[in-house]
């Protein structure tokens, strides 16, 4: 099975951008290395039973040290873009000051980039917050998020001639929720009333970070990246449809609405109020509400609920026979397409770059081959999801695949592959997969076509 789409779709347009992704933490290992700090996941994975297997990011795909011959990696897959993220302790040091050794790292990488005419789209936080800021109460202190700005301003001056586009934060319901309501993710704290005034203060430091990432990096477009799954009802029952609506509010709505309407979800205020942040001072709307050029959205599964009675929904399986991946959650583009057009029906917009989507599945290498045909026709349904949406009038102007190699999957550690690379992280050897491969030949043919209406 190849990917495959209308030739009329925008997305063959050269306009479109398509790409991979990574994450600092996941992939870059040496975290010991020219004066990194410690980050929260590295104090996270030395908590006994935190990640599976005891693993930790030490060395995982030792990016930091091949990162040469993964440009070229990149530069096989013939796509345009590559989306990666800084590791805030590896460029700024605990007195506050750049730390020039990790910064050269990002400056080389980045310009490599640029001379293989690879746009680069960064992420200023995907996870790893510096170990000696959540002593001082992490994303609980509202005084870290003035920190972040702070972090922002240096790197983005340091690195502003190299970036094309610059996310804040990457997914911030996981990195509040997961982290500091439900304990499963650093730092693992596991208090009901941390998550939303986490989840507050980390909006906030995206708002505050906004005007100096303007400042230094005009030509830049500058966002935030979101995770999203698409809810459903586990019945037709009264009940289950309000678990559904709370499970959707407390999951999108909590983190857009601020974005977009400056204001948390009116309806908590009424059904749960328990789950809006204890701190708004005045003013905090108005900063985590401005502008951003676009919105990522990082799309993976959708979920069904049923009611209760005190946690308001309970996760449920699908009541259908559905396909699953390696990770157990429900392949459903059906539900990628929905929520795409409803979050346009709901919301006036800005473009929209699906920044992740993919698969993590069982892979195994054979004879220098791996055949992830489930991962093949999950990136041809969901990149047709894509398509459709667009057909429906949603301003989407990226793709990008998560992710380029297979790597370290925070609490699963190295249990799951999600990459389009297979990695054997004993000789760090990287092997292209079928879907790789599948992915390269359906870009090289947008290109063909694209060349000829040209």
């Amino acid at each position: 099975m190849s990917i495959k789409l209308p030739q009329t779709s925008l997305m063959l347009a050269s306009t479109f951008t398509y790409g991979v992704a990574t994450a600092a933490f996941q992939i870059e290992g040496a975290n010991n290395t020219d004066g990194r700090l410690e980050s929260i996941w590295d104090r996270f994975c030395k908590q006994p039973g935190k990640v599976k297997n005891s693993d930790d990011g030490s060395l995982a795909c030792d990016h930091y040290n091949l990162w040469q011959e993964d440009i070229q990696l990149i530069q096989s897959l013939s796509v345009d873009a590559y989306r990666l993220s800084i590791s805030w302790p590896r460029v700024i040091k605990q007195n506050g000051t750049i730390n020039p050794l990790g910064v050269r790292f990002y400056k080389q990488l980045l310009s490599a980039l640029k001379e293989a005419k690879i746009q680069t789209f960064v992420t200023l936080y995907h996870w790893d917050l510096p170990q000696h800021l959540e002593d001082r109460g992490g994303w609980l202190n509202r005084e870290n998020s003035f920190k972040f700005r702070e972090y922002a301003d240096l790197i983005s001056t340091e690195l502003a001639d190299y970036v094309d586009s610059w996310a804040t934060f990457n997914e911030p319901f996981c990195a509040a929720i997961l982290g500091y309501e439900q304990g499963i993710h650093a730092p693992g704290l596991a208090e009901p009333k941390y998550g939303r005034q986490a989840a507050h203060h980390i909006l906030l430091a995206h708002g505050l970070a906004l005007p100096v990432l303007r400042k230094n990096a005009p030509n830049a477009q500058v966002g935030i990246v979101l995770n999203m799954n698409k809810s459903y009802a586990a019945s037709e029952k009264a009940e289950d449809l309000f678990a559904e609506l709370m499970r959707e509010t407390l999951d999108n709505q909590f983190f857009i609405e601020p974005l977009i309407k400056a204001q948390y979800p009116q309806i908590l205020k009424t059904a749960a109020p328990e789950y809006l942040p204890a701190m708004v001072l005045e003013g905090d709307m108005e900063i985590i509400s401005q502008p951003i050029d676009f919105l990522g959205l990082n799309y993976y599964t959708c979920n069904h609920n049923a009611f209760h009675p005190t946690d308001l929904f309970s996760n449920v399986k699908n009541s259908q026979e559905v396909e699953y991946t390696d990770i157990d959650w429900e392949v459903a583009p059906h539900a990628f397409e929905e929520l795409l057009i409803n979050l346009h029906k709901q919301y006036d917009l800005p473009p929209i770059y699906i920044t992740e989507n993919g698969a993590a599945c069982a892979d195994t290498l054979v004879n220098d081959e791996v055949d992830d045909e489930q991962r093949v026709r999950y990136l041809h349904d969901h990149i047709n999801a894509v398509n459709n949406a667009i057909d429906a009038g949603v301003d989407i102007r990226g793709y990008f695949a998560w992710s380029l190699m297979d790597n370290f999957e925070w609490a699963e550690g190295y249990s799951k592959r999600f990459g389009l690379v297979y990695v054997d992280y004993t000789t760090q050897k990287r092997t292209i997969k079928r879907s790789g491969k599948a992915y390269r030949d359906f870009l090289l043919n947008r290109k063909h076509l694209s060349e000829q209406k040209t």
